[in-house]
C-alpha cells in the first residue's frame, strides 16, 4: 500500500520483491539515457533501420548497438520486425531531435547520473564531492540544465501564475529566473505588468535567447547578478522564486529572504515555489529524493519544511499569507511585507 504521495506504508514496509526492483531500477534508466546520449532514436528516425545502419549513424560497435536496441524493444521504446527496428509512438514524439516535442532537457538527466553516482561519498562528507558546484559547470552542462528547467517551467508556469493574485502588481522580480519562462507567464497574464529576470552572468545570454524567441523583449528586463552576493534592486511589487531555495543552505535562504524584503515596496509580496516537506522529512517522496539530488550536486542544498520557510519570512519582516499546493510535493508559499517592518 502507498500513501497519496507515493510513500510506502511504514507498517507494511517494502517486500523482498520491492527491494530487488529498487536495486535494479538503475538498469532501465541507464539504457534510456545511453540511447538518448548516443542519439539512437534520432538515428532510427521515421523509418525502419537495422542495427548495422544505426551503429554506423552513431559511430558505435554493431553488436553492442544491436543488444542496446533489443533492450529498448524490451522497454517498449522501439519495435522490431525481422532485423529492423523502428521507434514506437512515444519515442517518435519525444526522443527524435528536431521534433516539436523533443525532450531536449533530458540531457540534464544524463548529467545527473554522474552526480548521483557520488551519493555514497556525499553522505560520508555531508555535501557534494564534486570539485565545483553544478551551477559552475561548463557551457554544455549549463545549456542542458536551462533547457531542462525551461521544458518543465514553460508547461506549468501559466497554471501556477493563474493562482497568484496580481491585482496591484505591475513590477515582478523573477529571482534565478533562468530561461524566463515564469516571467513570460506573468506578463502574458496581465497586460500592464513588467517582469525582470535576475540570474547569473553566465545564464543571462541564454535567458535573452528564450525571451527573444518568445517576442517579449519589450516587457521583460534582465539583470545579471549573484543573489548570494548582490542586492536585487528595488521597487518591485512581487518577487517570485521558483526552484531556488533547494539550492541553498538554511542560512543562505534566510539571508536571501531578507534581501527580497529589501527589494519590495511596503505591502509587496514574496512567492516561493518549491518542494515543501512535512516535519518528518520523508514526505512527500519527491522532496525526500530531491534532497539527495541537492546533496550530491551542491555544497549545502536541501529541501525545507513549511515551518522553516515561515520562520524565514517572519524574521525578514513578512506576514505569511497562504500556502497553495501545486501537486507532486510542490507548493507556493506567499508572504506580504509588513506595513511596519521589523
Amino acid at each position: 500500500m502507498t500513501s497519496e504521495n507515493g510513500s510506502h506504508s511504514a507498517a507494511q514496509g517494502a517486500s523482498l520483491n520491492r527491494i530487488h526492483e529498487l536495486s535494479r531500477a538503475f538498469q532501465a534508466s541507464r539504457i534510456l539515457l545511453t540511447a538518448y546520449e548516443l542519439g539512437i532514436f534520432s538515428a532510427v528516425g521515421e523509418k525502419q533501420k537495422t542495427s548495422a545502419e544505426v551503429a554506423v549513424a552513431i559511430k558505435a560497435d554493431q553488436r553492442a548497438t544491436d543488444r542496446l536496441l533489443n533492450a529498448l524493444c524490451a522497454l517498449e521504446l522501439l519495435a522490431k520486425s525481422g532485423d529492423a527496428y523502428s521507434n514506437l509512438p512515444a519515442a517518435a514524439k519525444y526522443l527524435i531531435e528536431g521534433k516539436p516535442d523533443y525532450l531536449a532537457g533530458l540531457m540534464h538527466t544524463v548529467h545527473l547520473w554522474d552526480s548521483w553516482s557520488t551519493l555514497t561519498e556525499a553522505v560520508r562528507r555531508g555535501g557534494t564531492v564534486r570539485s565545483r558546484s553544478v551551477f559552475e559547470e561548463d557551457e554544455r552542462w549549463l545549456k542542458a540544465f536551462i533547457a531542462a528547467m525551461h521544458g518543465r517551467a514553460v508547461e506549468e508556469a501559466p497554471s501556477v501564475v493563474a493562482q497568484i493574485d496580481l491585482r496591484g502588481v505591475f513590477d515582478v522580480l523573477d529571482v534565478g529566473g533562468g530561461s524566463g519562462a515564469f516571467s513570460m507567464a506573468f506578463v502574458r497574464a496581465k497586460d500592464d505588468l513588467r517582469a525582470t529576470v535576475f540570474d547569473l552572468p553566465g545564464v543571462v545570454p541564454l535567458t535573452r535567447e528564450y525571451i527573444e524567441q518568445a517576442g517579449l523583449v519589450e516587457r521583460i528586463s534582465i539583470i545579471p547578478g549573484d543573489y548570494a552576493r548582490d542586492e536585487l534592486g528595488s521597487g518591485f511589487d512581487l518577487a517570485f522564486l521558483s526552484a531556488i531555495i533547494h539550492s541553498n543552505s538554511y542560512d543562505q535562504n534566510q539571508e536571501l529572504v531578507h534581501k527580497v524584503s529589501r527589494c519590495l515596496k511596503t505591502g509587496g509580496r514574496i512567492v516561493l515555489s518549491d518542494f515543501i516537506m512535512e516535519d518528518n522529512r520523508f514526505e512527500p517522496i519527491t522532496g525526500a529524493l530531491f534532497a539527495l539530488n541537492m546533496l550530491t550536486g551542491t555544497p549545502r542544498g536541501d529541501t525545507y519544511t513549511e515551518s522553516e520557510i515561515k520562520r524565514w519570512m517572519h524574521q525578514a519582516g513578512f506576514v505569511f499569507n497562504q500556502r497553495i499546493d501545486l501537486g507532486r510535493g510542490r507548493s507556493l508559499m506567499i508572504g506580504t511585507v509588513r506595513q511596519q517592518r521589523a
